[in-house]
């Protein structure tokens, strides 16, 4: 079955009450890895090959191997859909592919999907014309792209399925409270909750705010030659993780596993997960006399430090102009955002428009291993919506803008 149809997939367990969760589906949220599951560095391979392995120089001067711009045909078909979506009053949050018909779109959506799971893991479009339309109108559009490529799941405990990347001026020094997406700060190479990410820009800042990927496979070919003792680091199930308390009744705070994994398959393939931030701001509960948890490693620490100068290394650079929507995976692709700055108020540009301020949609999207996704370690691999936050019964919400 393909995702974001109404009728319940093969394979999902945690369904819900469908006057809540439109399509009967719910978030199956933050895991611990099943630790039965978990493979010692010593099943890892010493040089992994393939489409998910590329280099930046493979695309920085070739963007028509990573990039398409909507015409105006593709236009007039995404706002049709929109349009007809909007007028027929269902909630965003019951946005299904059966409702965003893409006639023409939808053979590119689907070799896209397969791309980004199985293949390169990364791509961009450009030209949505999300400066003529409305915050609602790009949010439909957005979301009904989405909808070819996966099954949205949370990202926070509020229930949001549709994300703002925006500065609400929090403080980013704050991180055991704190999404650093919510602020202006540097964010380091890391992975998110689910399979893929979206990202549309809306707005951009000033200056700053730029996206940095790197092939996540490239990255441990090369560490594995130049540091083994860091990958081994990587792979042994000691670490812990924030939830930054969003957290279900009787779940605790953390959630200890691996930064990388083997698959669970005959032919296993290199799965990462991580967030250092999610690493770093435990201190309340790997300190003191009441600690709970070991704080960081030497080693730990060593490790997060290769890798991510590694990945800054190698990076393959792009800035998200107003309209372009970048996707990637999650499993194979590492992404980092420089630190900005927005226009200062009363600032207008070229055209004389108000400036606004650095604004990204986001998605999160699940693509179960029942549809092609990968075979995750993890107790909830085989459900729909596998991965994502979920916080007891909070239903899926879709605001227009940051809140």
């Amino acid at each position: 079955m393909a995702p974001g149809l109404v009728d319940t997939p093969p394979g999902a367990t945690t369904t819900a009450n469908k006057s809540a969760f439109p399509d009967g589906l719910k978030t199956s949220g933050q895991h611990a890895p099943d630790y039965t599951l978990v493979k010692p560095y010593s099943g890892f391979p010493k040089e992994i090959t393939g489409p998910t392995v590329w280099q930046a120089d493979d695309y920085r001067d070739s963007p028509e191997r990573w990039t398409y711009s909507f015409n105006e045909s593709d236009i007039d078909e995404i706002s049709t859909a929109a349009d007809r979506f909007i007028q027929a009053g269902t909630p965003l949050t019951g946005i299904t592919k059966d409702q965003f018909p893409l006639p023409s779109l939808s053979a590119r959506m689907a070799a896209l999907r397969k791309d980004l799971v199985d293949g390169k893991g990364f791509f961009l479009f450009r030209n949505l014309p999300v400066q003529d339309w409305d915050l609602q109108k790009a949010a439909v559009a957005y979301m009904g792209l989405g909808t070819y490529l996966g099954y949205f799941v949370s990202q926070n405990g509020r229930g949001h399925v549709l994300g703002h990347v925006k500065d609400l001026g929090e403080d980013p020094t704050k991180t055991d409270k704190v999404r650093i997406y919510r602020t202006n700060a540097r964010q380091y190479f890391h992975t998110d909750g689910a399979d893929l990410v979206g990202l549309l820009c809306i707005a951009k800042s000033q200056s700053g705010g730029e996206s940095d990927i790197v092939s996540t496979h490239h990255i441990l070919n090369i560490l594995q030659r130049t540091h083994p003792d860091v990958v081994e680091t990587l792979a042994t199930p000691n670490w812990y993780f924030d939830r930054k308390g969003e957290v279900s009744a009787n779940q605790e705070p953390w959630i200890r596993g691996s930064v990388i994994y083997l698959e669970n398959s005959p032919t296993p393939r290199v799965y990462a997960r991580f967030d250092p931030n999610n690493v770093t701001s435990l201190a309340r509960f790997n300190s003191g006399p009441d600690a709970r948890i070991p704080p960081l490693s030497d080693k730990q620490k060593y490790a997060m430090e290769v890798l991510e100068a590694t990945c800054k290394a190698h990076a393959l650079h792009m800035i998200l102009a107003p309209g372009d929507i970048q996707f990637l995976s999650n499993s194979h692709v590492f992404h980092a955002r420089t630190a900005y700055e927005d226009y200062p108020p009363g600032a207008v540009d070229a055209a004389g428009r108000p400036c606004r301020r650095r604004h990204l949609m986001r998605l999160w999207l699940a693509v179960p291993q029942g549809e092609g996704g990968w075979r995750l370690p993890y107790p909830d691999s085989g459900e729909v919506k596998r991965g994502g936050i979920q916080v007891d019964e909070r239903p899926p919400a879709c605001p227009f803008d940051a809140e």
